[in-house]
């Protein structure tokens, strides 16, 4: 089966054809270093860590470039708030976001290009754009891109450009999206913005917020490359408009596919402070959820449908790990034991492997790829039962599962989830009270077990101690 891919800008499925066969470009919108990102932000870059992860899975090279906007309004007025240069503040928030990312288990980018690390890069992008009569520096003195001589603009949306308004200017960063003028490249010089500026040659400024995605993808990855990413609310105006001034400047295609996340939505509503359902990922993993659980449940939807989070969500993501964790424990007892069931194990494991396979193709459709998963635990589960699977054939299935965790990334428990040593102690001491059939000392250990919110399971293979759900 074939790679394919749902094209944004085609709005169709389409066969993915790498430019370099075996090596993919990768560009993600990263995060707005002003505060720490939220869960909604995490949906994409879950949806994104699973793209690049099947890329990898499949046999490609990937090349991912992420970048981080570190100079915008929000950063200019959040150092300013705060009584700290824009690089001190903007590095509190990067430095959060690397470790948000590394407790979701998220592949770190080969590249985080930060904005102001490429003004010069984005100078550049605009003398292009000037020397084809596009850019136009206006009365504010700030340089826009002229829409009405980019015939090709709103490919990515499909605008009407009989409904465009003309004569518009847009100064700040943030727009309505019914806003559909003449975007800002470069930004003149205000007073509210203190000590950040660039010189440029056509006076003291900073960029325009799509003018740094454009610059630091083609910096790194080349005028054009394979896959760009991000949320559906960059579709408009940010990709738009990434794709005017890089494709007027260039003088050829930008990017061939263009993949977009769906909203997350928090018990059915959209994430808001003022509905006190907002939360970072912090706020989460504060209330006792580790980054595992989080992950699981960001995955539970594809990407291109909306998804909702719930805390019962995460209760029930906590459920299916354990039934998962359980199902490894088993096999990893009986890898020594003597050989069984290997022509079954072996059918099982060709069976889920090409599932798992044929979902991740069909447009990541991560549904089809955890039904894989699930039914093939399920029929080791009942083979081990039976006492039909041992010795290579839990090798066997143990690899099956280490290779689909090269893309779900779930199967290795969080620090948090691991049994203390003080409650495994516990669990040896009721153990050895049972023998001595002093049940009374083994109740009240289980008692106290529970209490400290641990279960434990008596197996033929001794006791086994989890986290209570």
């Amino acid at each position: 089966m074939a790679l394919t891919f749902y094209n944004s800008l085609t709005r169709r499925l389409q066969e993915f054809i790498p430019i370099t066969p075996g090596q993919v470009g990768l560009y993600t919108c990263g995060p707005t270093v002003y505060n720490f990102a939220h869960i909604g932000n995490f949906r994409a870059y879950i949806f994104e860590d699973l793209l690049k992860r099947t890329l990898l899975y499949l046999g490609f090279q990937v090349k991912h470039i992420m970048n981080l906007t570190d100079v915008d309004d929000k950063t200019i007025r959040g150092a300013q708030a705060a009584g700290s240069s824009l690089n001190d503040f903007t590095q509190k928030y990067k430095d959060a976001f690397f470790q948000d990312i590394a407790a979701l288990r998220i592949l770190p980018a080969d590249v985080y290009p930060a904005a102001t690390e490429h003004i010069d890069d984005m100078i550049a992008i605009v003398e292009k754009l000037f020397a084809k009569g596009i850019a136009y520096q206006a009365d504010d003195h700030s340089v826009y891109f002229s829409i009405a001589k980019w015939p090709s603009y709103g490919q990515l949306v499909n605008i009407d450009h009989s409904q465009m308004r003309s004569g518009a200017r847009v100064k700040h960063d943030e727009y309505a999206k019914e806003s559909i003028a003449d975007f800002a490249l470069w930004k003149a010089y205000d007073a509210a913005d203190g000590d950040v500026a660039w010189d440029s040659p056509w006076g003291k400024g900073r960029p325009g917020w799509h003018l740094e995605c454009s610059a630091m993808s083609s910096r790194y990855l080349g005028p054009t490359f394979d896959i760009h990413c991000g949320g559906i609310d960059n579709m408009f105006p940010h990709h738009e408009d990434e794709i005017a001034q890089s494709e007027a400047a260039n003088g050829c295609r930008f990017v061939n596919y263009w993949l977009h996340c769906a909203h997350l939505m928090v018990d059915g509503q959209k994430m808001s402070k003022s509905l006190g359902n907002f939360f970072t990922l912090r706020d989460i993993l504060a209330k006792g959820y580790t980054g595992r659980e989080i992950r699981w449940v960001l995955l539970g939807a594809h990407y291109r449908q909306s998804l909702n989070f719930s805390f019962k969500a995460l209760d029930d993501a906590r459920a299916a790990l354990q039934r998962l964790d359980t199902a490894k424990q088993r096999l990893a007892e009986l890898v020594s034991a003597p050989n069984a069931g290997l022509q079954e194990t072996a059918t099982a494991v060709t069976t889920a492997e090409s599932a798992f396979r044929a979902g991740l193709e069909d447009d990541l459709n991560i549904s089809a790829a955890l039904a894989a998963l699930f039914d093939f635990i399920r029929d080791v589960n009942r083979l081990m039962d039976e006492q039909k699977l041992a010795g290579a054939a839990a090798t066997k299935a143990l690899s099956l599962l280490e290779r689909m965790d090269t893309v779900l990334a779930v199967f290795t428990p969080d620090q948090d989830d691991e049994v203390p040593q003080a409650i495994l102690a516990l669990a040896d001491e009721r153990q050895a009270a049972r023998k001595a059939k002093d049940f009374a000392r083994a109740d009240q250990i289980r008692h106290e077990l529970d209490a400290q919110g641990w279960a434990i399971e008596d197996t033929p293979k001794g006791p086994r101690v989890k986290k209570k759900i």
